[in-house]
């Protein structure tokens, strides 16, 4: 059973629903399981909501208006919903009387946005001739621990989900984002949850694929709102897949994909507006191709820390008292650069920042130095091929962008730089043309 997901801006529109349905239609001559996110906008809207209740009073009338508007444009009577409404607002109204809003409730509030979608999709499935089956995704078994916001998946109850889902006559149509606990307490999966409901069921089913349906063309080698010859690639490891995503790439959250390519399975990134395009398919190893760079990611918002000592110079245990106020503070750092006498690093975030610097001013001197981004060049190839710093170095050269600090030891796939924020775009327009034009 191959399993289709389905974004919030994919079933965010009439238009995109009817391609939507299109492309279940061509996929449903063999059998298919299709996932869904709540449509775009709402699941925000819903957590708002959660809290303006704790906070007693709330207005339920636009999310019930965005849904009305979007089933009257499909010419579907809204009153298929009023049932899930009305759960959704008593919900509500008991948190306006208890003025508390904890994490185990907020999630069952954000669940109705799912919950909503996949009984309007169905219906329009129908009246397109698909024998869809709106189902709740914890109906069909799938479990998780009690770890609300971003809960962790039970792997445990793949059996019965795949039982569930063979069991159904027609193409189920799937909560994606959230499941159960052992408590039988509402969970959400946390970031690209959506993502991670389509491969826990691909490999629940062990299917031949997963398809992840978005608005882009599959990852591609550049950001296309900066580079304007950007173009998609075809094929990525999971492990070039995950570099680009944590550092800024529109591609799937690794810890999504995890399932399955633990299963073997592929998992292709397509773009809804464009169905014929190919997108890119996403494997646990690919062959090593010719180019050894496969794309250019950035990171804005990065913090340089420089810490230096000339007290604690060649003293062993300095870099360990270092990271331990980095640690003492939950503060993660990232990229890491060492001279005689300075240890620099970055984060990319000023939490607790001024507790930390505060520490480490105790035995060092620390500058701060905000607005840097962070710019990688990507691709399995970088650490065995020779000459792509070089050519980095030189692209970067040519448009005159000064480099703050390289990491390029600590993995053989991503060389890491940093600049000054106002460089970031030049700097990745400048390594595209030298890798790819």
């Amino acid at each position: 059973m191959l399993v289709l997901k389905f974004g919030g801006t994919s079933v965010g529109s009439a238009a995109n629903l009817a391609t939507v349905r299109d492309i279940v239609a061509n996929a449903a001559a063999s059998r298919v399981a299709v996932v869904v996110s709540a449509h775009s906008g709402v699941t925000d809207r819903l957590l708002a909501l959660g809290r303006a209740a704790a906070g007693g009073s709330y207005d339920l009338a636009p999310v019930r208006a965005r849904h009305q508007d979007l089933l009257g444009e499909l010419g579907i009577e809204p009153t298929i919903l009023d049932v899930p409404f009305r759960e959704l607002n008593d919900l509500l109204h008991g948190l306006t009387l208890v003025r508390e809003l904890t994490p185990r409730t907020l999630d069952l509030v954000a669940s109705y946005g799912e919950r909503l979608a996949v009984r309007g999709i169905s219906e329009w499935f129908r009246r397109g001739g698909i024998p869809a089956v709106a189902q709740d995704a914890y109906d069909l078994g799938l479990r998780t621990d009690s770890r609300f916001g971003a809960a962790n998946p039970d792997y445990a109850c793949f059996p019965q989900v795949r039982k569930s889902l063979l069991a159904i006559r027609g193409v189920p149509v799937v909560t994606g984002f959230i499941a159960k606990d052992a408590k039988g307490d509402v969970t959400t999966l946390g970031r690209s949850g959506s993502d991670l409901t389509a491969t826990l069921l691909g490999a629940a089913l062990k299917s031949p694929e997963v398809q992840i349906w978005t608005d882009v063309d599959g990852v591609m080698t550049a950001d296309p709102r900066i580079v304007a010859g950007a173009r998609s690639i075809p094929v990525l490891s999971i492990a070039e897949a995950s570099e680009l995503a944590y550092y800024g790439a529109k591609v799937i959250h690794p810890a999504t994909m995890l399932p399955a390519v633990e299963n073997r399975i592929p998992v292709r990134v397509l773009n809804t507006m464009r169905p014929d395009a190919k997108g890119t398919t996403i494997l646990a190893s690919v062959p090593e191709a010719g180019a050894p760079v496969k794309s250019i990611a950035y990171k804005r918002g990065i913090i340089l820390i420089t810490v230096a000592s000339t007290r604690m110079l060649l003293q062993s245990g300095f870099m360990a008292r270092i990271f331990e106020v980095f640690a003492r503070h939950d503060l993660s750092v990232d990229l890491v650069a060492t001279s005689e006498v300075t240890v620099s690093v970055t984060v990319d975030s000023d939490r607790n920042l001024e507790a930390v610097a505060a520490d480490l001013r105790e035995f060092s001197t620390v500058t701060v130095e905000r607005d840097m981004a962070q710019v990688c060049v990507v691709g399995d190839g970088i650490g065995v091929k020779a000459g792509v710093a070089a050519d980095a170095f030189a692209a970067l050269k040519a448009a005159k962008i000064p480099i703050r600090l390289i990491s390029h030891g600590g993995t053989r796939i991503n060389l890491s730089l940093l600049v000054e924020a106002p460089h970031v775009e030049p700097a990745v327009r400048a390594l595209h043309r030298g890798f790819f034009e």
